[in-house]
Parts: structure tokens; C-alpha cells; sequence
């Protein structure tokens, strides 16, 4: 299957990313390249775009996207979480602009055998690196009750996370759930009829949170938000895409505190912490326009934060 992907507020996150024709940019989430060959359409021949993705296919189908862009370009098969690992290797200190796209492709969804999807059948995988050994699998037949139950709920923001949770458990003791259809199934019956009848497909919350707990999607997030921001160039400028409120709010807190001088605690007379502000965050977050949406309902939930370097 092609890797196919609608990049979410592309032109939006380009103009508030690009500062120098000729800099450096790191894309974080690289995707099937759409945000990266929309950057690149606007850089010169001295300008190098680095691209990161944990998926091989993504840095494919990337790889086949970028041909014929005229700018530099590097492309590593490596999580964003190794962001300042990867420009120490290039001998790179600082950079002129770093973007996050989190949310996942539209290919991942839409193969089955990726097993991303709660609206085609397939075996539980969810893994976006595909070497690595956890997959949505072990979570479901291996997490106890009660850690499946936290997962659903903190990372689902579920409220029947207690009911899916018990009836995941009961299912697996007669046999183990393999399939996406099979885990879908139980989430159905686990979920009254009456709640069922209105809002998202009633498995979209509970497939969120194992794929989140598989790639450990929320653990990374902040400190390579934080790192990110710190590789920026004076001026430089970070974008973050996010497509759910944890995601967001993990995002917004983390460019609050780089944004704020001191966070001593309000009662002491002096500072003592020595915290220095390293970034101005953009007061308004951009969302999707409406013909954006109509052309891609995904993209709904979608946000863009920016950051600029002091």
C-alpha cells in the first residue's frame, strides 16, 4: 500500500517555521514527507533538512517525496527522542527551525496490518517502529486489569475504562485477543448500547491509549519538546502539532515553562532556581480553517503551538 498522508495545517506550520531560506530544520515527525517537501519547495541550495521517523516506511516513501527538492537533506530512522543525539553525530549545535507532527498517518491507520485501525480488521500491533519488541498484543494480554484500566482511562480519557478493562481481562482468559475486530468487539459490549449511540466510534478512546502506551507516545514528549527547543538558534523558531488534549496540554505546559524566568515558588522573597526563560510562545493557537476540514475531517482535533527562540 502507498504511504499516503494528508499533512495537517501545512502551510500554516511553514510560514510561522521558516526564518532563513538557507538554515537548518529538523522535522521530528517526518511522515511521508509532506510538511518536509512543503518546507523544502522554499529553501535554497545551502539549506539542509533533516527528517526523522522511527517507521522504515515512512522514511521511504519520504525519501521518493523529496526527489528533486534542491536543498540538502538527510534522513534518519531514528524517534525524535534522539533529536540531540542525531546533531551531535552531525556535528550540528544549533538549528533554525524544528517541527512535531503527532499525530499518526494516514497510512498507519489505513493498513490493516499496522493494526492501528478500529475500523479494519487486523492484528494488534500499533508498534510505528516496527522493530521494537512491545506491540498493542502485549499489552492487551499482558498488562493486569488494573493497569489496563489506568492506561484506558489516563491516556483514552475513557469513562468506561473500568467496564473495557474487565471485559478485556474475562475475554483473554478464554482465549488471547489477536485481532483488532476481536478487541473492538469486546469494547462494544463493555460500552452500554445508550452511550454507544452518539459521539466517536466507541473504540477510538480505548485504541488511542494502546498505541500511545506501545510507542510510549506522552513519555517522550516533553523532554523532546524541551531538547528541541533548546537546539534552536537565537530567533529560531519550534512548531508543534498535536491531536489530543493530553498531547496539547503537555505541549502548552512545556512552552509555559520555557517561556517563564523564575518558578521558585511564589512565597520566597529572592530567586533562588535561576530558571531563564529561552522562548516567547505565540499568544494564539492556530487550528485547521474550515475548507482544511472539509477536505480532511481528521484534521478537527488538530492544533499548532509555536515557539520562538530568545
Amino acid at each position: 500500500m502507498e504511504f499516503h498522508h494528508v499533512s495537517v495545517l501545512r502551510s500554516e506550520t511553514i510560514d510561522n517555521l521558516m526564518t532563513d531560506p538557507n538554515g537548518i530544520y529538523v522535522d521530528c515527525t517526518l511522515g511521508g514527507g509532506g510538511h518536509s517537501r512543503a518546507l523544502a519547495d522554499r529553501l535554497q541550495p545551502g539549506a539542509l533538512l533533516i527528517g526523522l521517523d522511527q517507521d522504515a516506511d515512512a522514511i521511504a516513501a519520504a525519501s521518493a517525496r523529496l526527489e528533486g527538492i534542491v536543498c540538502r537533506h538527510r534522513l534518519v530512522q531514528r524517534n525524535f527522542s534522539s533529536l540531540s543525539d542525531v546533531l551531535d553525530e552531525m556535528n550540528i549545535d544549533a538549528v533554525d527551525g524544528v517541527m512535531f507532527d503527532l499525530g499518526v498517518s494516514s497510512y498507519q491507520l489505513d493498513t490493516p496490518e499496522r493494526g492501528f485501525s478500529y475500523m479494519q480488521d487486523g492484528p494488534l500491533d500499533m508498534r510505528m517502529d516496527r522493530s521494537q519488541n512491545k506491540s498493542a498484543y502485549d499489552v492487551v494480554n499482558t498488562y493486569s486489569e488494573a493497569d489496563l484500566y489506568r492506561i484506558i482511562r489516563e491516556y483514552g480519557e475513557e469513562r468506561w475504562a473500568k467496564r473495557i478493562a474487565s471485559f478485556i481481562a474475562a475475554a483473554r482468559r478464554e482465549k488471547p485477543v489477536e485481532r483488532t475486530e476481536e478487541l473492538v468487539q469486546i469494547i462494544k459490549h463493555a460500552i452500554p448500547a445508550g452511550a454507544r449511540k452518539d459521539g466517536p466510534h466507541p473504540a477510538k478512546r480505548t485504541f488511542q491509549a494502546i498505541r500511545i502506551e506501545v510507542n510510549d507516545e506522552l513519555g517522550i514528549l516533553r523532554e523532546s519538546v524541551e531538547a528541541a527547543a533548546h537546539r534552536l538558534k537565537p530567533g529560531g523558531h519550534i512548531c508543534v502539532i498535536t491531536f489530543h488534549s493530553l498531547e496539547d496540554r503537555i505541549v502548552k505546559q512545556a512552552f509555559k515553562l520555557m517561556a517563564t524566568d523564575c518558578i521558585c515558588p511564589p512565597d520566597l522573597p529572592v530567586c533562588v532556581c535561576g530558571h531563564k526563560a529561552i522562548l516567547q510562545k505565540k499568544s494564539h493557537v492556530i487550528v485547521p480553517s474550515e475548507a482544511e476540514l472539509e477536505q480532511n475531517p481528521r484534521a478537527r482535533s488538530a492544533k499548532l503551538r509555536v515557539g520562538i527562540h530568545l
